[in-house]
């Protein structure tokens, strides 16, 4: 004959193997999921510990661009383009809107409460517990509850999940991480548009300067086509001297409107990126070839991941990789959310705030762990992983190249300062032969071909005098900027 459990007995072993089970399942939900949990890891490079065998850990990065920058031309329209320009501006709500992200991670840790204003009626059919219980029990002394029985329940809302494993003060160090990058996303668009004032301007510096160049060239040019068409009149010479000395006036004039043409366009590249529309302004164009001589001290290459904005910048965004990877983890975990409302319910209103009796609240707890859903949970690990691992290789890239943009620079630098030394030695040689043509060729003792090549070249040579005095103060703002600077 079986022997009938006691209903405590059923209880107990109920509420025993209940336990266990919970408890298994929270054990295999925990450790079903962290074999996949594994750490992230980019090979990361070494720095070189100097540029080009230069030890000085000094750094011109240091210095405020308008310390840097002698031109007060210069500095006025820099000023203007951190005001006005559009990009900039960009930049500096992406701060706002990473601010306010902040805000909203912070807020997710904290309970949220909100005021709800509940009414309805509800009626329970008679033939029914809840029914034929009302249609006998008095809701208020000598009053019967009602068939249609109305509900007026104003109340606080109030839910909050408790961040048992860290997941939304990841969440919120997160949010600050990519707030820093975007302060530091700023910093670089402020060097990047220092640096790009400073090379347009010192473009249009140099097309000044050639201009005023070839307008010098075509007066000379003009004199000497004058004094052949004498000596044509004269018999001293033919047409075919006279044809070439003008075509050679030509080609110089040529030259002075694309020279012209370009100078359009520079001024209104600085202009653009001065916020503003098309506006012819004054500059000193001697400030180009008058610039006193710089010292270009690159410090040491570790300096690049405090000074280079792109850098730091890449460095926030690997961290708010790293905490989103955390985030991410703990969504495989049980969550524990409390719920709770406390208000007044009643079913007239005249009743809704007598007290204690129409006082109602509740609270209710709930711990909870994915079982069914994790294909999603998994694919949002796998995404967030992949997003750290792209991120430490961005950041070990930017610091690749920022090392290869400041040795090129450096290497650039000094190349241009030897080839100024031997350009200019030889644009002297070659004015000197212009003047000793003409007077050969005055004299007779050589031909107009051999004047024609004297110009030509003493004017080439002189074209690219200038230019390579603009590549090596371009050169300059490169170097700086390459090392960090122009954002202070």
């Amino acid at each position: 004959m079986n022997k009938i459990m006691p209903v405590e007995k059923i209880i107990q072993h109920l509420k025993k193997y209940s336990f266990k089970s919970i408890y298994c399942f929270f054990v295999i939900t925990a450790f079903g999921c962290t074999a996949q949990f594994k750490n992230a890891n980019v090979k990361e490079q070494s720095l070189p510990k100097s540029f080009k065998n230069l030890n000085d850990s000094s750094s011109i990065s240091d210095i405020n661009w308008r310390n840097y920058f002698s031109d007060t031309i210069l500095i006025q329209l820099i000023d203007t383009a951190l005001t006005n320009n559009f990009d900039l501006q960009i930049a500096l709500q992406k701060i706002e809107i990473s601010r306010s992200g902040v805000r909203m991670a912070k807020g997710s840790l904290l309970p949220q409460v909100g005021l709800n204003l509940g009414g309805g009626i509800r009626r329970f059919g008679l033939y029914t517990m809840d029914g034929a219980g009302n249609i006998s029990t008095e809701i208020t002394p000598g009053q019967i509850v009602p068939i249609n029985l109305p509900d007026i329940f104003p109340s606080l809302q109030a839910s909050w999940e408790i961040d048992i494993w860290g997941k939304l003060k990841n969440k919120r160090k997160s949010a600050i991480s990519n707030y820093l990058s975007s302060i530091e996303g700023t910093n670089f668009v402020i060097s990047s548009l220092v640096a790009e004032v400073a090379i347009n301007y010192y473009e249009l510096l140099a097309l000044d300067n050639e201009l005023e160049l070839v307008q010098q060239t075509i007066l000379k040019q003009q004199d000497a086509l004058e004094i052949v068409k004498m000596q044509k009149e004269a018999g001293r010479t033919n047409e075919l001297a006279l044809q070439q000395f003008s075509a050679n006036l030509l080609n110089s004039k040529i030259i002075e409107k694309e020279t012209l043409q370009q100078i359009v366009i520079f001024e209104n590249k600085i202009n653009f990126l001065l916020g503003r529309f098309p506006l012819n302004f004054i500059r000193k164009k001697e400030e180009l070839l008058n610039a006193p001589a710089q010292i270009f001290n690159a410090g040491i290459p570790s300096q690049l991941l405090q000074n280079r904005p792109d850098i730091r910048k890449a460095e926030f965004l690997v961290k708010s990789a790293n905490f989103d990877l955390k985030s991410a983890k703990a969504s495989f975990y049980p969550n524990l959310n409390i719920t709770a409302a406390l208000g007044f319910q009643a079913f007239k209103p005249e009743l809704l705030f007598i007290t204690p009796s129409s006082l109602a609240y509740n609270a209710l707890g709930n711990l909870m762990a994915p079982m069914i859903n994790r294909n999603a949970l998994k694919a949002h690990f796998n995404l967030a992983k992949a997003s750290q691992i792209s991120a430490m290789y961005e950041y070990q890239k930017t610091i690749l190249n920022g090392f290869v943009e400041v040795h090129n620079e450096l290497a650039n630098i000094k190349i241009l300062n030897d080839m100024y030394d031997l350009k200019k030695e030889q644009t002297e040689i070659l004015q000197q032969s212009v003047e000793t043509s003409n007077q050969l060729f005055f004299a007779g003792k050589a031909s107009y071909l051999e004047v024609l090549v004297a110009q030509q070249s003493s004017l080439q040579r002189e074209l690219e005098l200038i230019i390579n005095v603009k590549k090596q103060r371009i050169a300059g703002v490169n170097i700086y900027k390459a090392l960090g600077g122009g954002w202070r």
